[in-house]
């Protein structure tokens, strides 16, 4: 029996959009539809499929004046910030940009004899399972150089965005990609495991839980299809006594508030130079008390709500647990939290690790901030996390940033800057941060398979 998708508004609790699931029948069908199309696609020329996938992320620009309320209604971020499309854009720009050489022959040597190269060649469907909390710039990081590369793409978005895909299905047809290389689909968990058991699939990327990505893993197990996954984090930031301090504390405290906290990369435990630690709790203080929490209708709000209540309400439970083991709230509750998905960003000092604030992923709008006396300390304290996506170190010395960042476990080193995608390096992460790489010409490694050529020119 189909299911039915409900996306709850975090606005209101209301029921803002509905949509009824595939059956198994029904999804098998789209992945053999998507299969079919996938060798004609590949045949045509790579600089067609590069147009091709530019005009439809124009298109979807074309679309923002209705996205950016969509998003606020969807999943809470306020209009304020005017949506996705600047990195969405800014990703398949790039990816296209690059294409034709991260997907060149690598040529091993040619003589009379012999003509030796290596192809990059498509997976054949790609199956991209994509988050809510940026809904169209993480599906945009495998959806464009996956059908650029030659594969076709079948697009499973977040109940909480339910409506992403299909704006992204329609911008992308009406650019004149065929309908059966973009497929988008609303798939229960069921019948999303029994596709990829099913090897409906030959590559399968996941953004999303840790409890998720084993999921996509599990069901993978003997298919030998190919899975990355960009998972939980806990993403650290530290400053160095010699950091720029009103600029660690703006671009950190933004990193770990903006869009409620819910960013892959966004920064949720502070590590400050006890010579600084006072100042910044001071700034990062002032900071917070100036947003404006409220309708994300409102253009005057700075801060939404959380994209859910059960999103929130782990939050709470773990400012109380810290605020009960001895952590010390800095924020006094704004008078706009509801106890539901509007909730107060809040700093904690007089943290530890052995609390869960510091150690489970947080994803909202807390951070703790705690003093360290050395490198050493801060790189421990870094390192003691499940979790490694990636770490912000301030300092105004590069080979010290470098030195620091080649002992943090993390997938990006970031200096003087945070919560940054850049798509000329590769977007990857380690331990239960998942596994794999996107974006960058590794991103296109990973998207397709190296085919070897040995022709042998003469044979007598």
């Amino acid at each position: 029996m189909n299911q039915v998708l409900n996306c709850v508004s975090p606005i209101d609790g209301s029921v803002f959009a509905t949509r009824e699931t595939l059956s198994r029948e029904d999804a098998f069908v789209v992945a053999q539809r998507a299969r079919d199309a996938q060798a004609a696609w590949a045949a045509r020329p790579l600089q067609e499929r590069i147009d091709l996938v530019q005009a439809g992320v124009a298109a979807v620009g074309a679309m923002n004046d209705d996205i950016v309320p969509e998003l606020a209604h969807m999943m809470g971020r306020p209009v304020r910030y005017g949506g996705e499309f600047g990195g969405f854009n800014e990703r398949a720009t790039h990816m296209a940009s690059i294409a034709a050489e991260a997907l060149a022959d690598i040529n091993v040597g040619e003589d009379a004899s012999f003509k030796r190269y290596i192809k990059r060649v498509p997976h054949g469907v790609v199956f991209v399972v994509a988050p809510w909390n940026y809904p169209y710039m993480t599906a945009i990081n495998t959806v464009a150089p996956a059908l650029i590369a030659g594969n076709t793409v079948v697009l499973k978005h977040a109940t909480q965005t339910l409506l992403v895909g299909e704006r992204m299905a329609a911008a992308f047809h009406s650019a004149g990609i065929p309908t059966d290389v973009f497929q988008n689909v609303f798939l229960s968990h069921d019948v999303t495991n029994d596709l990829i058991s099913g090897n409906a699939f030959d590559f399968v990327n996941f953004t999303g839980s840790v409890g998720g990505g084993q999921a996509m893993e599990r069901a993978a197990a003997g298919t030998f299809t190919g899975v990355g996954t960009e998972l939980g984090g806990k993403d650290p930031g530290y400053v160095m006594e010699d950091a720029d301090l009103d600029a660690a504390v703006e671009t950190l405290i933004d990193g770990a508030m903006f869009n409620a906290g819910q960013c892959c990369c966004g920064i949720e435990r502070i590590y400050v130079h006890e010579s600084l630690f006072d100042d910044f709790v001071a700034k990062a203080v002032e900071i917070v008390k100036g947003y404006k929490l409220g309708s994300p209708l409102d253009p005057e709000t700075t801060l939404g709500p959380m994209a859910n209540v059960r999103f929130a309400s782990e939050v709470r439970a773990q400012i109380d647990e810290a605020l009960a083991d001895g952590a010390k709230a800095h924020i006094d509750t704004f008078p706009e939290d509801d106890g539901g998905a509007y909730l107060t960003p809040q700093i904690l000092t007089n943290v530890t690790h052995d609390m869960r604030v510091m150690r489970d992923e947080s994803f909202g709008p807390v951070v703790g901030i705690m003093a360290v006396k050395t490198d050493e300390e801060a790189i421990r304290l870094m390192n003691d996390s499940e979790f490694g996506l990636t770490a912000s170190l301030w300092t105004r010395d590069v080979e010290r940033a470098q030195s620091v960042g080649d002992q943090v476990e993390t997938g990006t080193v970031f200096m003087n800057r945070a919560d940054y995608l850049d798509p000329g390096l590769c977007w990857t992460g380690c331990k239960n941060t998942g596994r794999g790489g996107g974006l960058s010409v590794i991103g296109y490694q990973n998207l397709t398979r190296p085919k070897s050529y040995h022709l042998k020119k003469v044979t007598s």
